[in-house]
């Protein structure tokens, strides 16, 4: 399976763990990784588990960078697309240029057109913004 089909997989869980965290439902990541892929894939079971080691980080960071609004308000999908993102860049060597436009093709396909230049223009400044203060 190609990283971009993970990738979306990623997304589906991360909704998922952000729909039990609002009704505080408790539950197991290895469980429901591997509900939706039965076989041990490193790169999924990292970026799942990395995004929710760091999503406080994530937040603070997706939100220095959204203009009127906060990663909160954004519907859980793209809250997913944003983190993954973020996470992708911060913490992974995926190519910077492959974890936007993977974020992009991802919001194209789950959102509207407004929230695909917000996810671009928010991983487009901490690309530039954050990346290289480290």
């Amino acid at each position: 399976m190609n990283r971009s089909k993970l990738r979306e997989i990623i997304i589906k869980i991360l909704y998922q763990i952000y729909i039990y965290d609002s009704k505080n439902i408790t539950y197991d990541i290895d469980l429901l990784i591997k509900e939706q892929l039965e076989y041990e894939n490193e790169f999924l079971d990292s970026s799942v588990k990395g995004v929710i080691k760091n999503q406080q980080e994530i937040t603070n960071i997706a939100n220095k960078y959204m203009k009127d609004w906060n990663i909160d308000r954004v519907s859980k999908v793209d809250k997913a697309i944003i983190s993954l993102g973020i996470y992708e860049l911060l913490y992974t060597d995926t190519p910077n240029i492959v974890a936007i436009n993977e974020a992009v093709e991802l919001s194209k396909k789950y959102s509207d057109d407004k929230v695909v230049k917000m996810i671009n223009g928010i991983l487009d400044n901490v690309m530039h913004s954050e990346i290289k203060n480290e």
